[in-house]
């Protein structure tokens, strides 16, 4: 009877000992939760006490925000056409189109995105200039057959070579995203595809693309968030976006407490177009990877 009394009261002391590290871990995650609330509260609070300041800013920092939305989202769709054009060089059975895809590669990725604004908009622009084309008089001309010229900003070419700029810049390392989902896809559905017939463009279309799209999704979604964050630099060529608004509220303040909570204010900003891309990201790839299995 001691006997079973005594390994009653040691198995009860090993599974105590076995629940000691998991409570543990537990009471780690509610302090962890208390924590974030309070910083939470302190921050609505902090937000709270420049309410003035922020409605009276907020108008101007959501005019930008919608600039910087809108030419994220055309530099992205130039970007995805560049990268595609790219990976097909790269995958290319000529030599030279694989020597242009590399070198293309290579250049853009090794050099700064700032470099490249001010070559786009000092280099290539006059030179552009000096041969007879102008952006801007064509969109306006474009415009006035539709008559809305009036929509036409006067600093168009900023935001036109600015958009290339980007696009240009993210294309050579979307051409790396998809030539690495191109890759990935097996050589045995492209062989079984062109045995029942397709030709090597409806191939590309219906198999392997399709494949690819999901394996690249993650990539691409970075690519684009890190995008919208690059498209700050515009600031430089005088594109109004949302860091040429923010930086122009901000610097002005002569209290430091007021002009750290402007560029706060453009960083929560900057917050609200990235996060959400993140989110629908991670969903539309746990559909794709659910509907693969």
């Amino acid at each position: 009877m001691i006997s079973d009394t005594q390994r009653q009261r040691d198995q009860l002391s090993i599974s105590k000992r076995n629940l000691w590290p998991r409570n543990r871990f537990v009471g780690a995650d509610y302090l962890y939760i208390i924590l974030l609330l309070i910083a939470l509260g302190a921050f609505i609070y902090y937000l709270y006490t420049y309410r003035e300041l922020a409605l009276l800013y907020l108008p101007s920092l959501l005019g930008g925000t919608l600039v910087t939305l809108v030419m994220s989202v055309l530099s992205a769709i130039f970007a995805c056409v560049f990268g595609l054009l790219g990976a097909m060089g790269s995958l290319s059975r000529f030599r030279v189109l694989r020597w242009i895809s590399l070198g293309y590669v290579e250049i853009i990725r090794g050099t700064p995105l700032l470099v490249q604004l001010f070559l786009w908009y000092f280099g290539v622009r006059i030179v552009l200039s000096n041969l007879g084309f102008d952006p801007y008089i064509l969109a306006f001309q474009g415009m006035t057959v539709l008559q809305s010229n009036s929509l036409v900003p006067d600093a168009f070419n900023s935001y036109f070579y600015g958009i290339l700029a980007l696009s240009f810049n993210y294309g050579a390392y979307l051409t790396e995203v998809f030539r690495s989902g191109i890759l990935s896809v097996d050589k045995g559905q492209t062989e079984a595809a062109l045995s029942l017939g397709l030709d090597a463009r409806q191939t590309m279309r219906h198999i392997v693309l399709p494949q690819a799209i999901r394996t690249t999704i993650p990539p691409l979604t970075n690519n684009f968030i890190t995008l919208i964050q690059d498209s700050a630099f515009l600031a430089v060529i005088a594109v109004v976006e949302l860091e040429y608004i923010t930086t122009g509220l901000a610097l002005p303040q002569t209290d430091p407490n007021n002009k750290m909570f402007v560029f706060i204010l453009g960083a929560l900003l900057y917050l609200a177009m990235c996060y959400p891309l993140s989110l629908i990201a991670r969903t539309t790839e746990h559909r794709l990877t659910v509907n693969r299995d």
